[in-house]
């Protein structure tokens, strides 16, 4: 999911559930979502000759608008989910729901479990209208064609995966503070990297549940062969066993294609709606891009940015929870009689180190997304140099697919350059559309970054 929410929340959630592969899909789009945010642009400024992305004027239109939606929901749906944290401490309601645990079940890990079990769903629930808003959004502006019924049922599984994995590695993370209260970011820190890696192994595991998954020699054998010659020219070990295709067309008609898994789990999906909307080169150019993040191993390069980029974060988060309960502590009901990190040790106290993780995620955002950025530019340049000569025009072959995708997610040919460096995981599709209709790197007998032919 890409709900605009602040970075670990639900610490679990964001370990386990959340997909750190990069995806090919538009920069600010996930099925039965709304995001990111573009200004108002006229039909006039789009038309412009060094335009290589354009939509029709009526669907211009719907993506301006939609656009200054997703900007509201993006950042308001950060702040609520930090606002409902404070008042969870201000209110004390964390303390208390801290306190009625330890009444109703006798031993300590249990009394964690439900504490934790609880916060999950309070948290989801102060989130749900945001939820149901952006999901109303989307059927209407026909990205989405999920039923209410079916919407409910996944928000419904969502929230149990979270509950039954979340609660269990919010209480290791809570022992963890308890047991070294003075380095417990490092070993919160020692935890979450081994959490990260077994989130991309198992992410592929979990998909199924959510969407129903064929394997795409059996829906579409003759696209297993075109992909075979991009497999024999980038020297992926892909065989057609780990390709699949998600049918995607029942929730949404957005385009879609990503790499997920990791050693054993890894494969790749393409969406149906991608599959049987546009043309076989173009899938082919989706394809080659995923390839890229396997070749330019991408994933484990994201891991070990990722485990030390979380590092730093969680350290700093330490200084600022500690900072928070020296000066809130008293109010919210969360000083005890020990040192200064003991409160943080208590369950209620533990909403404090979420609370400052989150918002060291919302603040942080746009540098992990630079880094995003820079695995789809270059998947993008892989991708491009890797289907010449099997395509007959590389360069008009990825121009339009980044055309159609932008037009399925109505994505706005002008975003706001503000807005695209703090929310878009993706460069934008007219940056990307615009670089592949000028990326020719054999004229004039040249060479490409990664093929020499």
């Amino acid at each position: 999911m890409t709900f605009a929410r602040p970075l670990l929340v639900v610490l679990s959630s964001a370990l386990l559930l959340a997909a750190v592969a990069p995806r090919f899909s538009a920069p600010h789009a996930a099925p039965g979502s709304v995001a990111r945010p573009a200004p108002a642009q006229s039909a006039a400024v789009q038309s412009g000759p060094q335009q290589a992305y354009r939509l029709p004027p009526d669907k211009l239109a719907k993506a301006v608008a939609l656009g200054r939606i997703r900007n509201i929901l993006d950042f308001a749906g950060s702040l609520w989910g930090l606002a409902v944290l404070w008042l969870l401490l201000a209110s004390r309601a964390a303390a208390g729901l801290a306190g009625w645990a330890e009444r109703i079940v006798p031993r300590r890990w249990a009394q964690g479990l439900v504490f934790f079990a609880l916060l999950i769903v309070l948290l989801s629930a102060a989130n749900l209208p945001l939820d149901w808003y952006a999901h109303h959004v989307s059927l209407s502006y026909g990205i989405s064609v999920q039923g209410w019924g079916s919407w409910l049922g996944d928000m419904a599984k969502a929230l149990g995966l979270s509950v039954l994995v979340g609660a269990p590695v919010l209480l290791l993370f809570s022992w963890i503070v308890r047991r070294w209260p003075r380095r417990y970011w490092l070993g919160a820190w020692a935890a979450a990297v081994p959490l990260m890696v077994l989130s991309v192994f198992v992410s592929p595991l979990l998909e199924p549940i959510f969407n129903q998954f064929d394997p795409l020699t059996r829906s579409n054998p003759a696209l297993v062969a075109e992909l075979g010659k991009v497999v024999a020219r980038t020297g992926t070990n892909i065989p057609p066993a780990r390709m699949f295709l998600m049918k995607a067309s029942a929730k949404t008609n957005g385009l879609n294609a990503y790499v997920s898994g990791i050693g054993a789990t890894k494969r790749i999906v393409v969406w149906d709606t991608t599959a049987g909307r546009i043309p076989n080169d173009e899938v082919l150019f989706i394809f080659a891009h995923e390839s890229g993040h396997y070749v330019l191993h991408h994933i484990p390069k994201a891991l070990l940015g990722s485990a030390v980029f979380l590092f730093f974060v969680f350290w700093g988060c330490a200084g600022c929870a500690g900072w928070l309960v020296r000066r809130f502590g008293a109010r919210w009901g969360l000083l005890t009689q020990g040192g200064p990190t003991e409160p943080l040790a208590t369950r209620a106290g533990f909403v404090v180190l979420l609370f400052a993780v989150s918002l060291a995620g919302f603040v942080l955002e746009p540098v992990s997304n630079a880094f995003s950025r820079h695995f789809e530019h270059q998947a993008d340049v892989y991708g491009q140099e890797a289907i010449h000569g099997i395509v007959a025009d590389p360069q008009k072959t990825a121009v339009a697919a980044f055309n159609h995708l932008g037009e399925a997610w109505l994505e706005d040919p002008n975003p706001s350059p503000f807005i695209e460096f703090w929310t878009y995981s993706h460069p934008s599709a007219q940056n990307r559309a615009n670089f592949a209709m000028h990326y020719d790197p054999w004229a004039n007998g040249g060479r490409g970054r990664f093929f020499d032919k």
